[in-house]
């Protein structure tokens, strides 16, 4: 059975918080439907200052390249066109929801779409994972990778794979015909110990 689309995002930024004047400096993102990306979105962003040498190191993203960039407004406002009213996904989406409602903020938009965090839900369904952050899950899971972290659009892109992955291994593990968006945020603010009830519970409301 089909999901309804989902668009997966990722954020580099200047720092770890917009409480402290940090602003994102690229934002990738994918569009995922029917467990296939059919379409993507890539942009630097310059955030009207310089970067620190640790950013720089960090993500491979230089002063000169954001200084060439359009401002983050600019960008921020044809991202709000792409993300539409679709639902959102990020890993460790906490940090994404801030940048991205602290930028649309900036060009006088908000969020109406809600965020999942695949972070969460990688927890619930590979429990046994070494630990849970995206470079780990994609050795785990095998997704295939350029070996490019910290930009956007490879994170993004990596990102969505895990998590048509897990949907994937759900629907295989406990028989769900369907695993949409609802269930997997769903899945994402239960804790790790009742997931395996919830989903079983899931399954059989489907039979």
């Amino acid at each position: 059975m089909n999901n309804v689309p989902v668009i997966v995002l990722d954020f580099e930024t200047t720092g770890l918080s917009p409480r402290y004047g940090d602003r994102a400096i690229e934002i990738g993102a994918v569009l995922i439907e029917n467990s296939m990306v059919i379409d993507r979105f890539q942009s630097l962003m310059n955030p009207g200052f310089r970067i620190s040498s640790f950013i720089e190191s960090y993500t491979g993203i230089n002063n000169d390249m954001v200084a060439a960039a359009p401002p983050c407004e600019e960008v921020v406002e044809r991202f709000a066109e792409f993300i539409g009213d679709y639902p959102l996904v990020a890993h460790n989406a906490s940090f994404d929801k801030r940048f991205l409602d602290s930028e649309l903020a900036f060009v006088g938009k908000s969020r109406s779409s809600s965020m999942a965090c695949s972070m969460l839900a990688a927890r619930r369904v590979y429990p046994n994972a070494p630990n849970h952050q995206l470079g780990t899950l994609v050795r785990y899971c095998g997704i295939y990778s350029t070996g490019t972290f910290h930009r956007a659009l490879a994170d993004a892109e990596m990102t969505g794979q895990l998590w048509i992955s897990m949907i994937d291994e759900i629907k295989n593990i406990f028989g769900i015909n369907l695993v949409d968006y609802d269930l997997m945020r769903k899945l994402s603010k239960i804790t790790k110990a009742t997931a395996p009830a919830y989903l079983k519970k899931i399954a059989s409301q489907q039979r």
